[in-house]
């Protein structure tokens, strides 16, 4: 498949996020955060489970829990936690560094230097996305700007560890999304029944909108963007976040009646560039994530042969 195909589809996730807050403000129960993470999360998992028929073996069982732990178990309640506190969108201007995040991480565990057209481009992309969503307000909550950091560097986290991990041999990112799904779900549960209590009563509105989250916003979006960090860098996959914001902005303009101001254009023209660049190779190819097996192969295929030459490239 071409790379500009792997792009657009793994950018469906971020796209597909960006419409969670309008679903949630206008169809689920209010002041349920965690209760709406654990039925994004779970019902997905176990779903995508049932389709993939693959459990983890020996150490992924630790390696799933980790990762869904930093992707989903952690990063959910904390990243609602920081929407009801902070004001005005900041939370998602802070999790719009999460491009810088993963440069870092990247450098630090796969190894990938950063360049300075890569900086830049967060950089651009954060600024970009503030124009968009940041309005003035009052006093700052230190507890929902600490949440809001530390939900985005456990994506962050997560996406270069799925990255430095790749998948066992014959595992697909289906069930790889599965794993993670499933294992934060469970994370979240014995949380949301303490902190919020029992489930809430659902209509037929909210039962809808729950079957959105867990299907087409968690399982496919999930799905698409472990496939997508199989397929491409992280710092690639990690530029495509900034999507889901400006999505949010402009759903809320199609579909909630709010209006776009010239700033708000502005910014969205900015980290849509940012975007397109975070794309852009700075040479080579992007690397991607291998099972053991597949990589002795390439071992032994890229092996010198007696007279020093590459074998069969």
């Amino acid at each position: 498949m071409k790379r500009s195909t792997t792009v657009l589809l793994t950018a469906l996730a971020p796209v597909s996020w960006g419409t969670t807050y309008a679903v949630t403000t206008e169809f689920l129960p209010a002041d349920r955060p965690l209760f709406t993470g654990l039925m994004r999360a779970l019902p997905a998992g176990l779903l995508l489970l049932a389709l993939g028929r693959v459990l983890p073996r020996g150490v992924w069982w630790g390696k799933a829990a980790i990762l869904g732990a930093l992707n989903i178990g952690a990063f959910f309640p904390l990243l609602f936690l920081s929407a009801y506190r902070l004001p005005g969108g900041l939370a998602a201007v802070v999790s719009s560094i999460g491009p810088l995040f993963v440069v870092g991480l990247s450098a630090l565990l796969l190894g990938q230097r950063p360049t300075a057209r890569t900086v830049l481009a967060g950089v651009v992309a954060a600024f970009g996305v503030s124009l968009v969503v940041l309005k003035a307000a009052g006093a700052l909550d230190t507890l929902g700007v600490l949440a809001a950091l530390a939900s985005t560097a456990s994506m962050s986290a997560g996406t270069v560890l799925t990255k430095r991990w790749g998948r066992p041999d014959g595992v697909g990112p289906l069930a790889l999304a599965g794993w993670q799904l499933t294992a934060g779900g469970l994370l979240i549960a014995p949380l949301a029944f303490l902190v919020e209590g029992a489930p809430p009563a659902l209509d037929g509105r909210a039962v809808g909108g729950y079957l959105y989250l867990a299907l087409a916003n968690t399982a496919v979006s999930y799905w698409l963007w472990f496939r997508g960090i199989g397929r491409l860098t992280a710092t690639q996959v990690t530029f495509l976040g900034p999507l889901s914001p400006l999505t949010a902005a402009v759903v809320g303009w199609a579909a909630l009646g709010q209006a776009l101001t010239p700033v708000q254009l502005t910014g969205m023209a900015l980290a849509f560039g940012a975007t397109v660049a975070g794309q852009l190779r700075a040479g080579g190819r992007a690397v991607r994530a291998f099972g053991p097996a597949e990589r002795n192969a390439r071992e032994e295929r890229d092996r010198p042969d007696v007279t020093g030459r590459a074998l069969h490239r």
